[in-house]
């Protein structure tokens, strides 16, 4: 299925944020403003969400567009990775969320693994830099880069946190239903290889 409706759509609400974060003109800041309630029209026609709904999460945004970073968090025990089951779907995904602002990518991913699963981890490599719209993710309204960080445990105990149903430790023959929002599985085998090989160099893209 083509999703270059939501590309395009995308491509105008970045360019008119942009816009209205730097343009002093009056007549430009209107132009801008036509672009945003543009692409947010293209949102409305093609999803079937209500305009305010839109707004709400395409649109109220403000400073120069940036892909927005997701940080996840790969814990190998036994030959397996540890998961955790989102509240959100009944889905699993390897711990982890939107990075803080005041944090560092590693302070982020111990923070998050502990909150999502209960355990003390410490990071120990950087294994891949992705942009989620180069691999088989659901579309989604804003462009994500993701950041997969190894770590090892060192303590806690497995404790479900608010946004999580489940924590286990999985092997890379037997996945569970993914939330793939969140991970792919083509994503998740591909970290395996970090354990397969730890001298394998950090991937991006």
């Amino acid at each position: 299925m083509s999703y270059k409706w939501l590309e395009w759509a995308k491509r105008i609400q970045a360019l008119s944020q942009s816009g209205l974060a730097f343009s002093k003109d009056i007549y430009d800041i209107e132009r801008y403003e036509e672009l945003r309630t543009i692409s947010a029209e293209i949102m409305e026609d093609h999803t079937g969400l209500e305009m305010q709904k839109i707004n709400d999460l395409f649109t109220k945004e403000t400073g120069y567009q940036t892909p927005k970073v997701d940080v996840r968090g790969v814990v190998f025990k036994d030959d397996q990775v540890l998961m955790v089951r989102e509240t959100i779907d009944d889905r699993w995904a390897l711990p982890g969320g939107f990075c803080d602002i005041g944090l560092s990518p590693s302070e982020n991913i111990v923070k998050e693994i502990q909150e999502e699963s209960g355990y003390d981890v410490v990071p120990i490599k950087l294994l891949a830099l992705l942009d989620k719209d180069k691999h088989p993710h659901p579309p989604e309204a804003y462009h994500y880069y993701k950041v997969f960080i190894q770590c090892e445990i060192i303590g806690g105990n497995p404790i479900t946190g608010i946004e999580t149903s489940g924590i286990q430790f999985f092997s890379k023959n037997n996945l569970p239903s993914l939330s793939t929002n969140r991970n792919t599985e083509s994503q998740i085998i591909t970290l395996f290889e970090f354990l397969e090989n730890p001298k394998k160099e950090t991937i991006f893209d």
